[in-house]
């Protein structure tokens, strides 16, 4: 891990497009800004947490899809829905 030291309104630069900025020191909290492009997720630490959480979850769901009657277990899910055919034999496409 490297340690910095820096001041208010003192910067860190991270690769060519993240800076972290020093906003305010106030007792033991210190308030960061940080400028990064649009296409860069940015989280706190407990957010991003939650969100990698709710995504394994999702990709391990298991139940039945509504109107299909086909387990739902992520990506398998999908590609036998896909190839499912119609009460005359025709092959139709749900997701693509």
């Amino acid at each position: 891990m490297l340690v910095l030291t820096r001041q208010r309104d003192e910067r860190i630069v991270i690769g060519d497009d993240v800076e972290i900025v020093v906003v305010d020191i106030r007792g033991d909290k210190v308030r960061l800004g940080v400028v990064a492009p649009h296409t860069v997720s940015v989280h706190r630490k407990e957010i991003y947490e939650a969100i990698r959480r709710e995504n394994q979850d999702a990709s391990g769901m298991q139940g039945e899809l509504p109107g299909f009657n086909l387990p739902a277990q992520g990506s398998d899910a999908v590609r036998r829905l896909a190839n499912r055919r119609n009460d005359s034999g025709e092959e139709r496409r749900e997701i693509a």
